[in-house]
């Protein structure tokens, strides 16, 4: 009798479905609701749809049967299971629990799972934000006629209010409002929604909470902070530094962190005063600076001990890399901005005024904006003719009958070099004031560090791709 061969596709997915196990996603889940009765339970089906994502598939609910038809499920999920388990209707009913269940207190079980499984250190945290767009209409209750995205957005910030309330009052889950906010991807003609995400400096997720899609930085990375810091000191884990980029800082986030004993390091916003005048005092000066070892970063430090959120320590940073990247984006700004000035120049030097001042006024008025790295040479003209029309007369002689601006525009390299090293040098704020413990080398390579986080969003969000639409 002729044996039968079954071709069956593992490719990387054993390897996925093996950190499954050893963290424990299934029987977990599971215990969370131990009365549940699907022929798939939750946890399987959970892991089934990890498992579907990072095949990298990306299909919908009622097309997995099809991804997992000719890879070997038992041996991925366990005995008995079958490709055509994996249905729709299982998948939809274990995302419906997910959801009831809370998916953020679900999420820190699990990194908690990860963290005795691995010995993940939770001594550097990440703290970022990332935003997904989708197509549908997801329409809030509003009245006839006001269907606008400025109308939606006050709807959500209203219902994001009174949801909050509502939680605290009943504990039950709210619905995220997905809606306009600021696109990441210039998509302002399509909705969104958030994600908040905290990982170790590995880059291991460890907090996710979904989010409006009109949620503010300040508050949401603020919350996931204290969120995850709760959750450590309940599993006896002792929080290190939080790093977090501009969004988070400001007096009253800093504030409420170094009140609680939260450690953090985050960059000072390139709006704030302050910032902009001690970068700009410290660019006049060569004094104070100190180099790293391969001469590619500079940084200046001190301490600020007069600000309203109390003391922190400042470190202006200068890096090779950023400086040449800021040098190219002024160059390119300034070669745009420049046929941009001489149309407008040019057409001014059409005008005709009755005086020179007049004509220097006019200047005067258009270059209000001009930028600081082009510099105006000009000159009032007199346009000489005859005041009467027609030919004039034999003894006429012709005078000045108006006056016209000739301009010539040039850039300035002192300038725009000025104006490259301004955007390149960026302040590293921290309330870690020990330079012994922390030497102001080693926060900057902290902060730096945030990049881990930051490709993690930008996975998830290639991962999920453009124009999602999503049932929750």
């Amino acid at each position: 009798m002729a044996s039968r061969y079954v071709v069956e596709h593992l490719h990387h997915l054993g390897i996925v479905a093996e950190v499954c196990r050893e963290i424990g996603v299934a029987d977990w889940l599971d215990q969370q609701e131990p009365g549940n009765r699907q022929q798939v339970s939750v946890g399987t089906a959970t892991v089934a749809m990890v498992l579907n994502g990072l095949g990298f598939s990306n299909r919908r609910l009622y097309l997995v049967p099809q991804f997992f038809a000719d890879k070997p499920v038992e041996h991925l999920l366990g005995a008995g299971i079958l490709a055509e388990d994996l249905n729709d209707d299982c998948l939809g009913r274990t995302l419906d629990w997910l959801y009831a269940h809370d998916v953020t207190r679900l999420f820190a079980g699990l990194a908690l799972r990860a963290r005795r499984a691995f010995g993940i250190e939770v001594g550097r945290l990440h703290a970022d934000t990332t935003s997904f767009a989708v197509h549908g209409q997801y329409a809030l209750d509003l009245p006839e006629g006001l269907e606008t995205p400025e109308a939606l957005t006050a709807a959500a910030q209203s219902r994001t209010v009174s949801a909050a309330e509502d939680e605290e009052d009943t504990g039950a889950p709210t619905v995220i409002a997905v809606t306009y906010g600021y696109s990441r991807d210039h998509r302002a003609d399509l909705k969104e929604w958030m994600l908040a995400l905290v990982t170790s400096g590995e880059g291991v997720p460890q907090f996710l909470q979904p989010l409006d899609g009109n949620a503010s930085d300040k508050r949401t990375l603020l919350e996931a902070v204290q969120a995850l810091t709760q959750q450590l000191k309940a599993s006896g884990e002792t929080p290190g530094v939080y790093v977090a980029d501009s969004g988070l800082y400001g007096a009253e986030n800093m504030t409420r962190l170094t009140a609680t004993g939260v450690h953090w390091v985050s960059r000072v916003p390139e709006t704030s005063t302050a910032a902009q005048t001690i970068v700009q005092e410290r660019l006049a000066t060569l004094e104070g600076w100190h180099r790293s070892h391969d001469g590619t970063r500079q940084w200046w430090s001190r301490e600020e001990p007069d600000l309203a959120q109390g003391r922190e320590r400042w470190i202006v940073v200068r890096t090779q890399e950023g400086e040449e990247r800021a040098r190219a984006t002024v160059q390119r700004q300034a070669e745009r901005d420049q046929q941009t000035w001489e149309k407008r120049l040019w057409h001014l030097g059409n005008q005709t005024f009755a005086c020179a001042p007049d004509a220097e006024a006019a200047l005067a008025r258009v270059c209000q904006r001009l930028p600081p790295w082009f510099v105006v040479v000009s000159a009032a003209v007199a346009q000489v003719g005859y005041a009467a029309r027609g030919r004039p007369r034999k003894d006429a002689a012709p005078g000045p009958q108006g006056w016209q601006i000739q301009t010539t525009l040039t850039r300035d390299p002192v300038a725009l070099e000025r104006e490259a090293l301004r955007r390149a040098a960026f302040i590293v704020a921290t309330n870690l004031l020990d330079t012994d413990a922390w030497p102001d080398e080693a926060v900057i390579a902290l902060y730096r560090e945030q990049t881990v986080v930051e490709m993690d969003c930008t996975q998830m969000t290639s991962f999920v791709g453009r124009g999602t639409l999503i049932s929750h």
